[in-house]
Order: structure tokens, then C-alpha cells, then sequence
């Protein structure tokens, strides 16, 4: 009896632990469940708060619907031919060496046969079901198919085909190849280990049934087979093996008969391997097997090799003019680019100084404030508290100002978080919720010393600004937090800090967008999703409380519409006083008969890309079709997203606005102030000039020769690095007014010339998306912006400006470098921007310093563009004869010089003017270092006072002396100067 008790208790003890581990499984797959449930159902609760939610269950189901098809598919062929080999095993297996190893597997699976097949066969469905459910945008975009109405020169089929319905039955082509192979092998491996096949031993190596049905399994994959060779015929329109993308000669000549008759003899092959189950023996199969790999090598390989050795490269514009006139045609139409006109331009530029001058009085709003330079300008001057932040680019818009319209750079004033030393979460996810303000200024336009001259700034909004703002919270922006509890909350949101004794003014979120979090189960769901037990436990969370998530533009649209790319920079507009973030979208595919591919991701990298964060990089996909399909707006105040069809006569949005119905606005419902701030998207343009570097030829000779390429150039202010694409407002050729554009110019390829500029119209109306290239002229080329640069730095003038400009620890940043077409010929402006030294309490940050022009082989630089172009013309004039020089240019001239006119010695009058220039720049510098804008101002204002004493007393005679020394030409001190995002200072 004493042994019966512990053994009892090992008993019990056993019991419960055999006990443990089914509760952990169970446990474990309940958990995974809720987190399943978890993802899904607040991810869905996200859709229905904006509107979208039927955007989610389509997209669901159909990965349901193909997880589950390809899934069951795989796993019930398979497990059908598994069962065929099992009962298809020999009744009785002789006695061998093999056999008897064989016999201790079958000893080990046997009793588990079926829980092993189970368990692979679970598993393989689970990844076949995981790998198809994927590739959702295929099946969906085959079932709702729009078609081009453009035929292929070659196989006269729609270009539908090739983008929606070849991509899908080569998806459902793989799914039955990998299923039928897997069959193949699960089928060996049953046969073999049961005895239908054996490695050694006399006789026969496979029993009758397991012969017959692995010769059915064959003859399916060599049908399958057959089907792929035809099907590779439509692959040819992608092919790169010719001099361009698409059939070449080689493809349509010697590839095409070989795909044909290969499908034929692999209908054959097939047709021997099925023989198998009528007549015993393995001859047939194998003579089938062995023709198709010979013909595979000989017609699918050597043939084509020889035809493109012996007949195409000797003679090769030849043969293949006319399939690269079929890439030039088709390529064209791919990226829109079939519609640019491409004009001879800079014959003969202007030389009268008279005509030029009245052209320089319509260069009216040229953009001097680069966004790419000026956002640690705004950061320092408008961030109003370091829990602030501005990106590091800026955006440009338009805006009517008066009776005109004025490009502007804009920027909104988002939340960085809490303050250093102060943060906690309720601070973080309740009190400092949302950003504040719009924040914009004149793109032509400067305050005294250099600065940006505000439209819109300060907190609140000042009450002269020019753009009304009725809602300036940033709840939904760029840099907004993972999540904030908003609304009913115990927590009054920080909205601005103020002069009130409180210091603050506070807010409650009521708008429409968020989750509501005021119930235990939703407050269970997302302390699950944000792994935050406070959401749970905290007593703040009121009813009516809601929960922002997923709250940056580009995320939002992009799940709202998941069919789309999107442009890599959102842009925000004050539109009837709400500010709405702006987004392209775009349709795009790499299927399109042939039109060269191009890398989505190298095309639209430049300066920005690389080295600022506001702008995101685009992933490296494929492409050779591209639309700007959708125009996105999403309301920064209550993240209200509206998707616009924008490009009503592209296919694949239409084809998505089937699958997704309601979810694309009509054109239409565009109201008038809205369609006003749409501007033409960057990335689009600049695979647009990409292509055109070489598809602006259109003839095929002159493409196959290639010697009139051309290259983006490179960034003057970023070494290794492509320049940007710029928006301004300019006056082309044969305009009546000028047009906000996207501009950009070309180099010759591998040549630092300038080549040609492009302008494409951004306003929309007439001519919005219209390509207009200028072409100079080959024979006498103008300087390209990189040796622009160089003369800048090198020109006596601008050097001694420039030298002057960096004096005191300053240093000089170059704005982006603009090409003006400009007395039939090219005018280059580059804003040259100053920063002060910094200090540990004031971080620098750049003010304009000088305008730079280039016109021709003349340079000059001024205070502002009408001063630099005022001397840029004078020195035209004087260098020019036959041109009259305006009545005052030679005491002009004078006065640079430091010189009464005539050259005769300053009066004492001039020299105190001298005298009190010098003091007053030199406190400019001082009041500059110490970045004391007050007594900056003061400076400046004597500076101004000096010379103008110094220009009235060179009127007056003086007696002839000894000449005196003179200040720099740069009399009047640059604008102080600070940090600077742009690339690579001086």
C-alpha cells in the first residue's frame, strides 16, 4: 500500500502534464486569432471612418477567394495523385537489398501516412494560397478588363491583352505547372518508397500502373508545355533582344516559327507520353522527350543565334528600321510624350539691348525663393516654438493676390512632439495632437534683408494675411503621430501658444475623421494593435473620444487606393479656407506592347531625392505605361480623402474604377478652386524627360545612330547628382502671357552643353500637359548649367559680389539655377543665398545675398533681378556699338568704378558718403553675426542713406586729384544669411 500512493500521484501527474501542452496549442491559436481578428477589424473600422471601407472587403475577399482556390487546388491535385500512387503500390514487392531499406521507412510512415499527407499537404496549400492571394491587382483587373482601342502591328490584338489578360493566364499557367511538377515528384516519392519504382534489381523498373501514371502526369506538364510555347509568341512584344525594346527582326523571323512549331511538337511529345496508358514500354515517351529538348535547343536557340550572327548584324538598320519605328511609336504613346512639339530655337539670339530691355520689363514673377534652399528659413523664422517643425523642402503653389496670380512657397507648421524633458503619454497621444497653421510667401518677392515676404504666417494667422484660413489645425500631415486620442478626452488639446496667462490656447477635435475609442472592446482592440496597455487603462479616454491612426497623406490614399502610385510629394492648398493636402496618383504598367521599360525609381531620382526627407523615393519598379490618372485631396483638419478621376481616357482607371465603384468622383464635381491649385506632377515629368532624352527623335536611322541623345545634366550645387525639375511662372516663345510650368533642360549626352529646354504646361486649362521642347542649335551651343556655375564663380564682377558676400564667417548657398528662354536665346537667374556664421544659441539660415544672370557670353549679378539684369544690359550695350546705350550708361559706368563721370577725383562730399557706407556695413556684419534683426534693419536703412548721399555727390563736380580709394562694387551689404538644406554650399 505505501507504493500504491506515488504511484498514484505519477499517475495524476502524467495526466496533467500530457494536459499542458494541448491548452498551450490552443492558447496560442486563440491568440493568434485575436490578433488576426484584431488587424483586420480595426483596419476595417479605418475605412469605414473615411468612406472606404468597400475598398477593404474587395480587396479581402479577393485574397480570400485566391488563398483559398490556389490553396485547395494545389493541395487536392496533389493529394489526388498521392492517393492514385498509394493504391496503385504493388500487392507484392520483391525481396532486395533496396526493399528491405525501403521497408524501415514504411514501418515509420504507415501508421502516420495520413497525418504526415495532412500536415505537407496544409502546408504546401498554405504557401501556394499565400504567394497567389498576392497577386489580387492581376485577377481583379482581368475580370473588369477595359480595352485601349490600340491594335499591336504584330499580332493585331488589343493592347488590353498584353496589360490585363496575358499577365493573368500566365498567373494561372504557373499555378497549374507548379501544381502538375509537384504531382510529378509527390507521385515518384509514393511509387518509389511503396515499390512501383525501383532503382535496382533485374526486369522492369516500374510497375504497369505506376508507369501509366506517371506517363499521364508527364504528358499533362509537356501539354502544359505546348500551351507555353504559344503563349510566349505574345511574349515577344517585350523582348529586349533587339536594338529596342519589342519583336525585332530576329524575334518575328527566326523566334516566332520557332515558339509555333515547338508548341506543335510538344503537343505531340504529349500525345506519346499518353500512348503509355495503351501500349507498355517507355520508347515513345523518350523519343517524344528527346525531339523536344533538341528542338528546344536547335529552333528556340542556334536558329535565332544564327539569324541575328549572319543576317541582321551585318545589315542591322535594316532589318531592323521597322521594328524601331514600332518602339518609337509605341513608347511615345506609353509615357504621353506623342503630343510634344520640339521647335528650333536660339538661331540667332537678340543682341539690341533696346528690344531686350522692353522683354526684360515682361519678366514678371520670376521665382527667386527656392523651396529646396529656404525651409530652415521658415523654420527659423516662422516655427514660433521648438515643439514645431517645417519640412526640410517646401512646395509651390499659386495663389490670386489682388488682381493677379502669384507663385508662392508654401509649407504647413506640423507637431514634432512634445517638448524635450516634458513628454509623458498623455501629453504625447492627447495633448500635443495636431500642428498649426499655413505658412506661405512670395516666390518673387523679398522683406528687407534678404527675407521671404510673407503671405501667410504667425500663430494665430496674422490678420493682413492675404490667404484666409478658417481651419489651420494639422491633425492629418506628414509629420503626424502614430495615433492621438482625440475629442472626449480629460485632456484640452494644445492648439497655440498664446500671451494669455494661461500661455496656451486649447482645442477640441471636432471633426469627422477617427475611430471612436469610447467603448471597452474597441479600447481592447487597439491597446492590442498599438501595444499600449494605457488606451486600455487610462481614465482620460471620455465618451465621444476618438482614436487617429494612419494619418499621413500618401498612407491614407494609398489604401484608399491601393491600384495607385503615387506621386513622392504631397503639397498642401488653402482651398475655401480649409487646407487640403494635393496628391497624384498614378497608373502605371510594365505589360505595354513595345515601349522601353524604364525604373521608376532611378527616373525619378535627383538633388531632392537623395538628399532631403520630405520628398519620398519611388520603389524601383518596372514600368513602361504611365497616366496621371487621379488627382487626391485629403483634408488636413478631419482627413477627409476625395479621389478625382483626372485622365478620363486612360484604360487601367477605368478598368480599377469598375472594381472599386464609387470610389473615383467624376472630373466634374472638380470645383473651379479647387482644380486651381493642381499643378503637374513632378514624378510623371520627369519620367516623361527621362524617355525623351532619346525619344524626342522619331526618326529610326537618326534613333539607331544615336548620336542625337541627350542627358539630364547634373545639379551645378550637388555633384554626381541629376537637377531637379522646376516650377515657374514663364512666358514661352509665341505666348501671350505667362503660364506656371515644370521646366527642365538637356545636356548633349556626355557633353556639358546645353542641348535643349523643356517646359510642360502646369496650369490646368489649354495647355496643361502640353510638352514644349526648345532645341538649340548644334553648331554653336550655349553653356549648360553646370559651366553656367562655374562662370559665375569665375567672372571678376560676380567673384569680387560673391567675396564681399562672404566676408565675416558667411557663407553662400546657391538657389536653384532657373532657364529663362529669353531674347531667342536662354537667360539663367540663380539666387545666390547668404548664412551667417552660427552660434550656440541661433542656428544660421540662408537669406538672399545676390541675383545672378548669364545671357549669352554676358554676366552679372545685383541686389535683386531688376538690378542684375539692369547691369547685365549695360555691359551689353557698352560692349556693342551698334546698339544705342541708354543716355545715363557711361556715368553709370562711372559710378561702378568709384569715379566722378570723366573720371576726375571724389569730392569731399562723396568721400564721407564713403566713409559712412563702410560704418554702416560694417554694423550690418556686426548686427548680422549676432543675428539682431533690429539693428540689422537700422543698417540698413543707412546703408540705403549712404548711397544715395554717395550718387548725389557724384553729380556735382570735383576737383582733379589723386583718385581715392573706393569700396568693392558690391556697396551695399548682402542680407545676413542662414542654414540652408541645399545641396553642396560654396
Amino acid at each position: 500500500m505505501t507504493f500504491r500512493t506515488p504511484a498514484f500521484g505519477r499517475r495524476l501527474g502524467n495526466g496533467r502534464s500530457r494536459l499542458v501542452l494541448p491548452v498551450l496549442v490552443v492558447l496560442a491559436g486563440l491568440l493568434v486569432v485575436f490578433m488576426l481578428f484584431t488587424s483586420v477589424w480595426t483596419n476595417l473600422l479605418w475605412y469605414r471612418s473615411v468612406g472606404f471601407s468597400s475598398v477593404y472587403t474587395t480587396e479581402l475577399w479577393s485574397k480570400i477567394l485566391l488563398f483559398v482556390g490556389s490553396g485547395a487546388l494545389m493541395a487536392l491535385l496533389v493529394g489526388a495523385n498521392l492517393v492514385i500512387a498509394y493504391r496503385l503500390r504493388p500487392p507484392y514487392r520483391p525481396l532486395s537489398v533496396e526493399q528491405q531499406g525501403l521497408e524501415r521507412y514504411r514501418t515509420v510512415i504507415d501508421p502516420r501516412r495520413k497525418l504526415i499527407a495532412a500536415g505537407a499537404l496544409g502546408l504546401l496549400g498554405l504557401l501556394t494560397g499565400s504567394s497567389v492571394a498576392g497577386q489580387w491587382p492581376v485577377f481583379l483587373a482581368f475580370l473588369n478588363r477595359t480595352p485601349f482601342g490600340i491594335k499591336d502591328p504584330q499580332f493585331h490584338k488589343d493592347v488590353s491583352f498584353y496589360v490585363f489578360t496575358y499577365p493573368f493566364v500566365r498567373l494561372v499557367l504557373g499555378v497549374v505547372f507548379a501544381t502538375v511538377i509537384l504531382s510529378i515528384l509527390a507521385a515518384l516519392m509514393v511509387h518509389y518508397l511503396y515499390g512501383g519504382l525501383r532503382l535496382q534489381g533485374p526486369g522492369d523498373k516500374a510497375s504497369p500502373p505506376a508507369r501509366a501514371h506517371l506517363s499521364v502526369l508527364a504528358g499533362l506538364f509537356v501539354l502544359l508545355k505546348a500551351v507555353a510555347y504559344w503563349l510566349d509568341r505574345y511574349g515577344l512584344v517585350q523582348s529586349e533582344r533587339g536594338v529596342t525594346t519589342g519583336a525585332s527582326y530576329t524575334d518575328i523571323n527566326a523566334l516566332l516559327p520557332a515558339k509555333t512549331i515547338l508548341a506543335v511538337i510538344a503537343v505531340i511529345c504529349a500525345g506519346m507520353f499518353f500512348s503509355n496508358l495503351l501500349r507498355r514500354g517507355m520508347m515513345l515517351p523518350g523519343v517524344g522527350f528527346t525531339l523536344l529538348v533538341l528542338s528546344a535547343v536547335l529552333l528556340g536557340g542556334v536558329y535565332p543565334l544564327l539569324i541575328q550572327q549572319f543576317q541582321v548584324k551585318p545589315d542591322e538598320l535594316a532589318k531592323e528600321r521597322q521594328f524601331i519605328q514600332r518602339n518609337i511609336e509605341f513608347t511615345r504613346k506609353a509615357y504621353g510624350v506623342d503630343t510634344a512639339k520640339v521647335t528650333a530655337y536660339g538661331a540667332q539670339p537678340e543682341s539690341n539691348t533696346d528690344k531686350l530691355r522692353a522683354e526684360a520689363d515682361k519678366l514678371d514673377g520670376v521665382r527667386l525663393l527656392d523651396p529646396n534652399v529656404v525651409g530652415e528659413t521658415f523654420q527659423q523664422l516662422q516655427r514660433i516654438r521648438p515643439f514645431y517643425r517645417f519640412p526640410d523642402t517646401l512646395d509651390v503653389d499659386r495663389y490670386k493676390v489682388g488682381d493677379r496670380n502669384v507663385d508662392a512657397i508654401v509649407a504647413l507648421r506640423e507637431l514634432s512632439g512634445a517638448p524635450a524633458g516634458q513628454r509623458s503619454w498623455v501629453k504625447d497621444r492627447m495633448v500635443y495632437t495636431h500642428g498649426y497653421g499655413f505658412v506661405s510667401a512670395y516666390g518673387d518677392r523679398f522683406a528687407n534683408g534678404g527675407a521671404p515676404e510673407f503671405l501667410t504666417k504667425d500663430m494665430p494667422t496674422a490678420a493682413d494675411s492675404k490667404i484666409k484660413v478658417d481651419r489651420p489645425q494639422i491633425y492629418f500631415g506628414e509629420r503626424s503621430p502614430a495615433y492621438s486620442v482625440v475629442g472626449g478626452t480629460g485632456q484640452q488639446e494644445l492648439d497655440y501658444p498664446d500671451n494669455s496667462p494661461a500661455g496656451q490656447k486649447n482645442t477640441t477635435y471636432e471633426g469627422r475623421g477617427g475611430v471612436p475609442i469610447d467603448s471597452f472592446f474597441n479600447k481592447l482592440l487597439f491597446a492590442t494593435r498599438f501595444q499600449e496597455k494605457n488606451l486600455l487603462l487610462s481614465g482620460a479616454i471620455k465618451d465621444n473620444a476618438k482614436i487617429l491612426y494612419n494619418r499621413t497623406p500618401r498612407e491614407m490614399v494609398q489604401r484608399t487606393a491601393p491600384w495607385l502610385t503615387l506621386d513622392g510629394d504631397p503639397y498642401p492648398a488653402v482651398v475655401n479656407g480649409r487646407i487640403l493636402w494635393i496628391l497624384d496618383g498614378y497608373t502605371t504598367s510594365g505589360a505595354y506592347p513595345y515601349s522601353e521599360q524604364t525604373s521608376l525609381g532611378d527616373a525619378t531620382r535627383d538633388t531632392i531625392t537623395d538628399t532631403r526627407s520630405a520628398v519620398a523615393r519611388q520603389a524601383n519598379d518596372r514600368i513602361n505605361y504611365m497616366r496621371n490618372s487621379v488627382k487626391a485631396t485629403v483634408d488636413a483638419y478631419d482627413g477627409t480623402v476625395r479621389l478625382y478621376q483626372w485622365d478620363e481616357k486612360d484604360p487601367v482607371a477605368k478598368t480599377w474604377m469598375k472594381v472599386f465603384k464609387g470610389t473615383v468622383q467624376p472630373r466634374n464635381t472638380i470645383t473651379p478652386e479647387l482644380e486651381s491649385h493642381f499643378r503637374y506632377p513632378q514624378d510623371l515629368f520627369k519620367v516623361q524627360r527621362q524617355i525623351l532624352t532619346k525619344y524626342h527623335v522619331t526618326d529610326a536611322a537618326a534613333f539607331y545612330n544615336g548620336e542625337g541623345f541627350w542627358e539630364v545634366p547634373e545639379d551645378p550645387g550637388a555633384k554626381g547628382r541629376r537637377q531637379p525639375p522646376y516650377y515657374q511662372s514663364l512666358r514661352m516663345p509665341g505666348g501671350d502671357a505667362a503660364d506656371f510650368s515644370l521646366t527642365t533642360v538637356f545636356n548633349p549626352r556626355e557633353n556639358p552643353n546645353l542641348a535643349a529646354f523643356m517646359s510642360i504646361g502646369s496650369t490646368p486649362g489649354r495647355n496643361y500637359g502640353q510638352i514644349q521642347i526648345l532645341q538649340l542649335p548644334r553648331n554653336s551651343p550655349a553653356q549648360g548649367p553646370g559651366q553656367v556655375q562655374n562662370s559665375f564663380e569665375t567672372d571678376p564682377k560676380v567673384k569680387g559680389d560673391l567675396f564681399t558676400l562672404r566676408q565675416g564667417g558667411t557663407r553662400t548657398v546657391p538657389g536653384n539655377m532657373l532657364t529663362i528662354p529669353f531674347g531667342n536665346g536662354v537667360l539663367y537667374v540663380e539666387p545666390m543665398y547668404a548664412m551667417a556664421a552660427g552660434t550656440t544659441e541661433q542656428q544660421p539660415y540662408p537669406l538672399l545675398g545676390k541675383v545672378l544672370v548669364r545671357f549669352g557670353n554676358d554676366i552679372a549679378s545685383g541686389d535683386d533681378l531688376k538690378q542684375a539684369l539692369d547691369q547685365l544690359l549695360r555691359q551689353m550695350a557698352a560692349r556693342s556699338p551698334g546698339d544705342q546705350a541708354p543716355p545715363d550708361q557711361g556715368r553709370d559706368q562711372d559710378k561702378d568704378q568709384g569715379r566722378q563721370p570723366g573720371g576726375t577725383e571724389l569730392s569731399e562730399q562723396a568721400r564721407q558718403a564713403i566713409e559712412e557706407l563702410k560704418a554702416a556695413v560694417a554694423d550690418f556684419e556686426k548686427a548680422q553675426k549676432e543675428l539682431n534683426y533690429e539693428e540689422m534693419g537700422k543698417a540698413w536703412e543707412r546703408v540705403k542713406k549712404a548711397r544715395d548721399d554717395l550718387a548725389a555727390a557724384q553729380q556735382a563736380p570735383a576737383p582733379a586729384a589723386t583718385p581715392s580709394p573706393t569700396p568693392s562694387a558690391s556697396g551695399s551689404p548682402s542680407p545676413p544669411a542662414s542654414p540652408s538644406p541645399s545641396p553642396s554650399p560654396n
